[in-house]
């Protein structure tokens, strides 16, 4: 039995890999040319040279697998070329499931996004039948990932073993890049956040999402989805947090929705138009957070055993993580 595990190097993949090899799993990890592999370094496991645009690639790294965690994804708010989004999350997860399907891998666990995931309605939580409306799916990340889906639900109708999980918000270690979560508490490490929005956000240690993808391979049901989530809060919260672990004070401003946004206007024209780099402020991101969000994860406990360890103890490790490879 053998897991091929694509976006290992990345925040989610570099846990699935270690709970994984805990579990004695024989892995192999598809590793891009591009991709920064010290998140792997000193694990016993296989790396093979491999591309989500380049099936060839796929199908040779799928030989002998029983398993396939698809987790790689491009998972931002910006990107210099936009096609990226379509490249890796749509196309990428089309090759996957075609090279999957040719070497007769058994199970395909797909990691999706709660981003995807629709608003609840009134007091109710949101569940994974809430379907999304179109100013739910604004911009390529979460427009990318749901029409992924779409590609799952098409493998599934031919047939193919295909089990989805959308995790929530994941903090932990080992998240080098950092993902857009990770950068919340490096941006208040490092005193880059003056004032904060009214945003709402579901917390899960990042090691229960990888035991949650475990738990999707041995007992999720085929063409099911899954909420990878724990605790829901809002970004206050979130930075009371912090700031009760750390010492460092958190921000004192809240700024109005309608402000937020016309910031992360101007800074992407002039940083992401005009400079052609990442903005401070993501319109995606701000636009996301306009809304309460709540879900509810009942189902991926009661299916997938997924665990509800202390999201608190989650970000203490990642404080401690960050600041330990220098990151602040």
């Amino acid at each position: 039995m053998k897991a091929l595990v694509t976006g290992a190097t990345g925040f989610v993949g570099a846990n699935l890999v270690r709970a994984l090899v805990e579990e004695g799993v024989p892995v192999r990890a598809l590793v891009r040319k591009t991709s920064c592999s010290r998140t792997l370094q000193g694990l016993p496991i296989e790396e093979v040279l491999g591309d989500l645009e380049d099936i060839d690639s796929l199908k040779a790294a799928l030989q002998g697998c029983t398993v396939l965690f698809h987790v790689a994804a491009l998972n931002t708010f910006w990107a210099r070329d936009p096609a990226q989004f379509y490249n890796v999350n749509i196309l990428g997860t089309r090759n996957v499931l075609a090279a999957a399907e040719e070497a007769r891998v058994e199970r395909v666990v797909h990691t999706s996004t709660w981003a995807i995931i629709g608003r609840q309605i009134e007091d109710k939580l949101a569940t994974e039948g809430t379907r999304p409306s179109q100013e739910d799916l604004t911009g390529h990340y979460r427009q990318t990932k749901y029409l992924a889906e779409m590609e799952v639900e098409a493998a599934v109708a031919r047939g193919q073993d295909v089990v989805v999980v959308n995790p929530t918000v994941p903090v932990g270690p080992w998240d080098v890049k950092p993902t857009p979560s990770g950068r919340i508490v490096l941006d208040f490490l490092r005193g880059r956040m003056p004032a904060y929005i009214e945003a709402h956000l579901n917390l899960i240690a990042v090691e229960d999402v990888a035991q949650g993808h475990i738990g999707a391979w041995e007992h999720g049901r085929t063409g099911e989805r899954y909420i990878l989530g724990n605790r829901n809060m809002t970004l206050l919260q979130v930075l009371e947090e912090l700031e009760a672990m750390t010492g460092r004070k958190r921000p004192r401003t809240k700024v109005p929705m309608g402000v937020a946004l016309a910031a992360a206007r101007l800074d992407s024209f002039i940083e992401g138009t005009l400079l052609r780099r990442e903005p401070r402020i993501p319109i995606e991101g701000v636009l996301h957070a306009k809304h309460r969000r709540a879900v509810d994860s009942s189902k991926a406990i009661a299916d997938l055993g997924l665990p509800q360890n202390s999201v608190t103890e989650g970000l203490q490790r990642s404080v401690a993580w960050f600041r330990e490879h220098g990151y602040v």
